[in-house]
């Protein structure tokens, strides 16, 4: 009796774990091997919330901005697995890209400590480190398949830009610009020491970039500038915008130039002319990259969508009722299928019964059968 009360208290406890059992999380896209959950939606619309606000958005702008949002989340977050699942289809390697990164942006916010960095991303994010560390491999592999599956394959025929060019000279008339990157070696905080152990490190830059090193890859290893993550690039400057020490280093110098190091107050700074583009009318030569992304662009998001449709007709898809892929493939079948309603064939006793009527064993009629039932079996 005392063993039988104590299974029934078992069970009733057991019952009541389970009726107290919450659903946490809504399964609502099942993709291929992957899902999408009610969560992943909200999270989305709430870091698109944040940026609106972060950049002072007017509100009734704001509001159609994240309906639209809305509108869309879930075929983003398809469109985001089905491109991650080709990279890895295509063996698509970015572990080296996502570990450059990183080493970029730790050594950008100063923190050297890999437990201090860590830290920092979730303090900066609000995600783990290694939540955002396969963020970032995710993006960079849909980066990598985009490049390669749907930019590569548009191509723009020579007669086109020419023609482009001709029929908008006027838009290609240039003023005066020097492109720059730059290297900084800081000298804040230093003593006497430091700042000769800065200049040192300076000129040697300077003699491995004249010596045919890739200044932005330099740049990115070694200056303390906050352009190093964009490997120095400083852009396009008029004549006049520059501060009159910088200007002077590298007004009247060509591409390819790399200055002395420049003493500024609060380190060296190494500079190299990118290009000097002069006043005037630009070349097809300059400015045909300029040309083939005009043409490109209106392409592009057509191209990628068309591609997105292919990846969708050929993937395992199911979406929940209620929630709607605004990027769906026409005639692509998405129903929901609840597991309960996965029933496996079934064979009733009567059909059992029925079909052994007809059974024969070596041409022979089983004992028990009926007459009838033998002359139908025989008749077949």
């Amino acid at each position: 009796m005392k063993f039988c009360a104590a299974i029934a208290l078992l069970i009733a406890g057991s019952v009541s774990a389970f009726a107290e059992v919450q659903v946490m999380e809504e399964i609502i896209a099942k993709v291929n091997g992957e899902i999408v959950t009610r969560g992943d939606l909200q999270r989305a619309h709430a870091e698109a919330a944040a940026e609106l606000e972060r950049q002072k958005t007017p509100p009734a702008k704001a509001q159609q901005m994240l309906a639209d949002f809305d509108r869309n989340a879930l075929r983003e977050k398809i469109d985001q697995l089905l491109l991650v699942q080709k990279g890895k289809d295509l063996d698509i390697k970015v572990d080296t890209d996502v570990i450059r990164q990183l080493a970029e942006i730790q050594k950008q916010i100063g923190i050297p400590d890999p437990e201090k960095f860590h830290e920092a991303v979730h303090e900066q994010t609000g995600m783990t480190f290694e939540d955002y560390k396969q963020d970032m491999t995710n993006q960079m592999l849909q980066q990598r398949v985009i490049r390669q599956e749907v930019m590569s394959r548009m191509q723009v025929p020579h007669q086109d830009i020419e023609k482009y060019y001709n029929e908008h000279k006027k838009d290609f008339i240039r003023d005066e610009r020097v492109f720059l990157r730059e290297i900084l070696i800081s000298t804040e905080g230093k003593d006497d020491a430091g700042i000769a152990a800065a200049k040192k490190k300076a000129d040697d830059l300077v003699r491995r970039a004249r010596g045919g090193e890739k200044f932005g890859q330099m740049a990115l290893d070694n200056s303390d500038a906050v352009t190093a993550k964009q490997g120095g690039d400083l852009g396009g400057w008029k004549k006049g915008e520059l501060a009159a020490q910088v200007e002077n280093a590298v007004w009247d110098k060509e591409r390819g130039y790399v200055t002395d190091p420049i003493r500024v107050a609060n380190g060296f700074l190494i500079l190299k002319v990118e290009d000097h583009q002069k006043a005037g009318q630009a070349s097809l030569d300059e400015v045909e990259p300029e040309i083939m992304d005009k043409i490109l662009s209106p392409k592009m998001q057509p191209a990628l969508r068309e591609y997105l449709t292919k990846l969708r007709e050929q993937a395992f898809l199911e979406i929940k009722p209620g929630y709607v892929d605004t990027g769906a493939a026409p005639h692509k079948d998405t129903r929901w299928v609840e597991m309960a309603q996965l029933k496996p064939e079934t064979v009733t006793k009567a059909e059992v019964t029925s079909a052994r009527r007809h059974k024969k064993l070596l041409g022979v009629p089983i004992p028990g059968t009926s007459s009838s039932a033998e002359g139908k079996s025989s008749s077949r």
